[in-house]
This record gives C-alpha cells, structure tokens and sequence, in this order.
C-alpha cells in the first residue's frame, strides 16, 4: 500500500516565532502539540505578538529527522494511544527542521526580531554541568567550543551552552530584541541550571556578553511530562493503515500530559494555557513529584526490571516483585514531597494505570540511557533524607545495585556519556567497585560504609534474582 504524503497544501504556515533545540520524538509530543494547540500568541509582553506560532526545530546531532520532516513541511501525525484505540492528529507548528550541522540558519534565527522563545529538550547530559553546579568547561567538547568561538564567534559548535552563547552574540549584533529560554529537561530548577551554564560560556567566550543577557534575556523554568516511546516502523505502518498518510516521522504518546512553566516572557509566547498548561510562580511542587514518583520510578523499573528479562515498562510492572518494588520506592517518596501525602497518592494510582499501558511500548533501554546524569536528580534527594535521619531505604539501594549490575553488562547494553569510564569502574577489582561506582554519582556516598554494604549484598541478591 503506498499512501499520500504529508504537505501543508495552499494554506499559509505560520511565521518562525520559537526556536527549538534538540528536535526529537518528545519535544513533538509535547512542547510542539501544546504550542499547535494554542492557537495565538498571548503578547504578554512589550513586543507580544498576534498570531500562530511557528517553530523552526533543530537537531541536537543527527541530520536525519531534519530531513524527514523538512520532507513533509514539517508535519508530522501525533498517535495518541488510549486504552480504548488510537487517535491520530497531524501537528502544524514545526514549520522548518534543520540539522545540527547547519550553524548559518541557528545563528540566523537566533538574529531575528520575530523569534522571541527557544526551547530545549537536549537530556541532562547536555547541559555538561559540573557535579556542583555550573559549566563543565573542562569537558572536551566544551573547551574546544569555547576556543572556537572566542576565534570565531560564527563558528560551528555542538555542546549546548556554546551553540547558545553563538545565538546569543549573533541576536546582540542584530540588535534583535528580548528572547526567553525555556528548558524542558529532567533536571530540578532546570531554569537556573541553564542560566548558569549560558552565562559560564558566556563569561569563557565574551565577558561583555552577561550585560547584554541580563537586560535581554529571560530564563523560565518548566516541568514537562508525557510518555513518549522512541518509534519503531511498525509506527509508521500503524499511520499509513489508519490515515492513508506515509508520515515518515510519526510520534506515539499517552494520552496524559502536563507542562507547568513559570517566567517571564518580555518578547511574548505562545498561550500554552490554552492548550492546558499550567502557569505558575513555582514549579517546585509539581517538579519534585515528577521527578522522584515518575522519573524516579522510571529508572527503577529500567535497571530493576531489565534484570529480570522485561524489555518495557509494562511488562516490568506486570511483575510482582517489581510493582511492589516501585510501591515501596513510591512510599518512601511520599514523606518527603512538598505536595500533601493523599495528593501523591493519587498521583501515583494515576501514575500506575500509566505504567501498565500495555499500548505504549515504553522500553526500559530507552530510560536506562545515561543513568549517570539521571540518579543524581531522580533517586539521591530522597537517599540523601533518608539517610540523614539513621534510615537504610532498601528500594534506593536496589536501584544502586541494579544499576551497578547494568554496568557490568547485564540486562539492557549500556548508552550512557560516561560509559567508557563507569564500565571500567564497574568491571575493575570487585571489592572496591562499589564505592567507586557510587562516587561517580556524590563522592559523599563512598564515604557510608553502611550504604556501601547494602548495595554489595543486593547486587548478589538480584544476581541470584535473575
């Protein structure tokens, strides 16, 4: 069967007004559905525009999603999928996808007085942010994009912070106006957590540069949620069967969503809210529950339930060991969260029936990609609580020796920006693997000769598990 292709026909599509990096299946499903939702845009600042808005996307890496979608006009069907069927919507605010390489029309963009928002959904890795706090400008990468723009500042760069800072100083020269960021990645207070990397590229490459950010540039902070598996081909035949449309670029999503955003917005923004966003003065609440009761409960099931031979989400909570796994971590959560205990408890009921989705194929090797920078945010603010108050939390520490064991090899293969070195962490002399495993994560955590026992006894236990 050979279907018609995705265009956008004789009807106009909305002008570039948002910029977004890292161009993938997430970003589609939520960030661009809400903004194709959100009809015009609200104008809540001086400078607000009237009117669609039209995003330019591009890559973090890879040309191939560019062109896939630059095939289609940017279109792309959006699979809801339900437990009573799939929905199919073809999502119109991608009007331009370029690739990473293409450094002429980021800087372009980034130059022009209409493009007022950018966003980013680029993982935790790539903010290369130090353990502490700040940019990693010792990173490879990094310190080689930061020579390059202080020689060049139109040269081509990959690490996000560089990539940033070259957009900046392009839209300073052009003198075009306020601009807002808005990350959209798992990392608490991920507002300062991108302000604070632009602003160490900005001071490494152009120290004049900071002035121009702070009376130019706004930084708003967001929770972002919505299962979003990775396609797969039969994706894109499940679109053609039911549309007629070849999509060479499909996303399938949950039905569930959520954005919550607090900032400002002194160039305008799209009206997310009427897409159902939530506009707040603090993501705090909102952000920690995600993070720790999903993100966290993610990442369990990921190293937990590899182990024991499941390939997706649903399949890992279909185990019983591994649901009563999860309820444990999910109760050792609860105490510490700033949201009212039955609040989260409804939460995760909801968070469950999520989970169990036999229709979303989320698969466990898809999370368990860098668990490096993933534990630090998901799994020790609750460890570290706990631990303070004399309390060994034995679902935390399966998740330390599942994740330990994944390092070795076992259950998914790992994907992960520090695996050359956590592998030979993990596969060195095995009595002292532990501590160095567990300070690549907080060297504190080496230093609890407790924990240290803990995880070495649940890392044979679920060795005799499997």
């Amino acid at each position: 069967m050979t279907g018609r292709p995705l265009r956008r026909g004789t009807g106009a599509a909305p002008g570039v007004r948002a910029v977004h990096l890292g161009l993938g299946s997430f970003f589609r499903a939520h960030q661009a559905w809400y903004t194709d939702r959100a009809g015009d845009g609200a104008g809540d600042g001086e400078g607000g525009q009237a009117g669609p808005w039209g995003i330019a996307a591009v890559t973090g890496r890879r040309p191939d999603l560019a062109d896939a979608l630059t095939a289609q006009d940017g279109l792309y069907t959006l699979v809801t999928r339900g437990a009573d069927g799939d929905r199919f919507d073809v999502v119109r605010s991608v009007v331009r996808a370029h690739a990473a390489a293409d450094t002429d029309a980021w800087l372009t963009l980034l130059a022009d007085p209409a493009v007022r928002v950018v966003t980013t959904t680029v993982t935790e890795a790539g903010y290369h942010r130090r353990a502490g706090g700040g940019l990693d400008t010792d990173h490879p990468s990094v310190a080689r994009d930061l020579a390059a723009l202080r020689d060049d500042p139109r040269a081509a760069v990959g690490s996000v912070p560089a990539r940033l800072v070259a957009g900046l100083l392009a839209r300073r020269a052009a003198d075009a106006g306020p601009l807002t960021l808005v990350p959209c990645d798992n990392l608490p207070d991920n507002g300062a957590a991108l302000a604070d990397v632009v602003r160490g590229a900005a001071e490494a490459v152009d120290p004049t540069l900071t002035d121009w950010i702070d009376a130019q540039v706004a930084t708003a902070t967001t929770m972002v949620d919505r299962i979003t598996p990775e396609p797969t081909p039969e994706d894109r035949a499940t679109v053609l069967s039911a549309t007629g449309t070849d999509d060479r670029s499909p996303v399938v999503t949950e039905p569930f969503s959520e954005w919550v955003v607090a900032g400002d917005f002194p160039g305008g923004r799209p009206a997310w809210e009427r897409a159902g966003a939530v506009l707040t003065d603090d993501v705090t609440p909102f952000e920690q529950r995600k993070l720790w009761l999903l993100n966290g409960g993610h990442s369990l099931l990921a190293y937990a339930g590899a182990l024991r031979g499941h390939a997706t989400v649903a399949e890992a909570v279909a185990d019983a060991y591994c649901e009563a796994l999860l309820r444990d971590w999910w109760e050792l959560c609860i105490p510490h969260l700033v949201v009212e205990p039955d609040d989260a408890r409804r939460y995760c009921a909801a968070l469950f029936e999520r989970f169990a989705n036999p229709r979303i194929r989320h698969a466990l090797a898809q999370i368990a990609t860098d668990g490096s920078q993933k534990l630090p945010v998901r799994l020790l603010p609750v460890l570290r609580r706990e631990r303070d108050a004399g309390r060994l939390p034995g679902s935390a520490v399966v998740v330390l020796a599942a994740w330990l064991l994944h390092l070795r090899g076992v259950g998914v293969p790992v994907r992960d920006v520090r695996a050359g070195e956590l592998g030979a962490l993990a596969a060195g002399e095995r009595a002292g693997a532990v501590p160095r495993v567990l300070s690549t994560l907080d060297p504190a955590l080496a230093d609890d000769p407790d924990l240290l026992a803990a995880v070495r006894n649940s890392a044979a236990d679920l060795s005799g598990r499997r």
